[in-house]
């Protein structure tokens, strides 16, 4: 059984080390953030963000790249990962400058039972491919649909595949359909809050909402082939 714990759309909200502990000692799981922790932003950067500490007090497993992380000069990107005491996956962004990326598209984590899950990252456009921004700064955006159906085709198939999406929950639904590998969606961005998942194809969406008012919790079992929702809940952080 895979169990995980999922947070997003922060927005410097700290209240959430206690909570997210006692959750795990009572129900030891996987914890996710999928973007935007920072109360900076892709153009404004705060040399401070206490946010970073907290999330490496409370032990996230993995974060995404949200466009609150993400920032258009790339020292400054570096210098805000570099404190972040988990690894950052975004997928979808490169570099056509040929730095070295303080960044991951992917990573394998194991389940509460030694479950082999690959998280992997979506962040939502900036700009379109090609555009003059791109050249200004070095960044190329990706299609995350098109990337996404890339990845999944290269995984294998006895591996638990999880996008951690910031790309809203709209897109998340073209996402599920367009690459139904998938075998779960964690979702954030459009601050939307899914009391029971979405289910798209076969695959499920969830999304926890904004503030660290909840973080929810998906229980997959991977028995007999693909991983199948088995239990969910929005568990409560304050």
């Amino acid at each position: 059984m895979i169990r995980i714990y999922h947070t997003s759309d922060l927005h410097d909200h700290r209240d959430i080390v206690a909570p997210l502990h006692q959750l795990r000692a009572q129900r030891p799981g996987l914890l996710v953030d999928c973007g935007d922790a920072l109360r900076g932003s892709q153009t404004i950067y705060h040399r401070d963000e206490p946010i970073i500490e907290v999330m490496n007090e409370s032990g996230y497993d993995v974060g995404a790249l949200g466009n609150r992380e993400f920032h258009y000069v790339f020292p400054a990107l570096g210098v805000r990962l570099a404190g972040m005491r988990r690894p950052i996956v975004c997928a979808n962004l490169s570099d056509t400058k040929g730095r070295t990326l303080p960044f991951i598209s992917s990573v394998e984590r194991l389940g509460v039972d030694g479950e082999r899950v690959v998280f992997f990252g979506l962040l939502v456009p900036q700009y379109a491919e090609g555009s003059g921004w791109e050249r200004v700064f070095g960044w190329r955006f990706h299609d995350p649909f098109v990337i996404a159906a890339e990845l999944a085709a290269r995984t294998e198939p006895d591996v638990t595949l999880v996008a951690l999406s910031h790309l809203g929950l709209r897109a998340d639904r073209e996402l599920a359909l367009r690459v139904p590998r998938l075998d779960l969606i964690l979702g954030g961005h459009s601050h939307d809050l899914t009391r029971q998942p979405e289910l798209v194809s076969g695959v499920p969406i969830v999304h926890a909402g904004p503030y660290g008012a909840f973080a929810s919790r998906t229980d997959l079992d991977v028995q007999g082939g693909r991983a199948r929702m088995v239990d969910f809940a929005l568990e409560p952080l304050r």
